[in-house]
């Protein structure tokens, strides 16, 4: 199938559409990615509550988690959303591409996460023991670590669904790095 139907409204169970509303209502419009979700009976709901889940990772924590992880999976659809959503949470441009770098100059605690992420997903989850101490000694904890593999996993889904479909981007394109 080349061209990945992203599927209106009008076609999905009453549960998706009162999914659709609720998203219309608090994003402004139902992104295509989420709305390709809506092609499994429960794999939208699934997936929000998942991304929507209590975590010790502050807002900008996520967002550096999301960034790294849409960076090394090669994902634009995710780069270009979490670009916007990255400034909403008040990163600047310049702060955004050293994070999708994984070299996070401004933040020596980001930095930490950062390298922790890059280092989990280009490893498949492995990561150094320095790597490790230098995220502890920032003041994250054993708890962080597992809410940050979670994160991980949350955005490597999208990254992997866009992958598998191509879905047209419906966010302000992200830059090259």
């Amino acid at each position: 199938m080349e061209n990945f139907q992203i599927p209106q409204k009008e076609q999905l169970s009453e549960a998706n559409q009162n999914i659709f509303n609720q998203l219309e209502k608090g994003v402004g419009f139902v992104p295509n990615l989420y709305a390709t979700f809506a092609h499994s009976e429960n794999g939208l709901a699934t997936y929000l509550a998942l991304q929507n889940a209590k975590s010790s990772l502050k807002a900008k924590e996520k967002e550096v988690v999301n960034l790294i992880v849409s960076q090394y999976n090669n994902c634009l659809y995710c780069l270009s959303a979490h670009t916007a959503i990255a400034k909403l949470n008040g990163f600047d441009d310049d702060q955004i591409l050293e994070i999708r770098k994984a070299k996070i100059s401004f933040d020596s605690k980001l930095n930490s996460l950062g390298q922790l992420v890059y280092e989990a997903v280009s490893n498949k989850g492995e990561i150094s023991e320095e790597t490790k101490n230098q995220f502890f000694n920032e003041g994250y904890t054993e708890g962080h670590l597992v809410d940050v593999i979670i994160a991980i996993g949350d955005k490597t889904i999208t990254n992997y669904l866009f992958a598998a479909t191509k879905i047209p981007v419906d966010w302000p394109l992200a830059p090259e790095l």
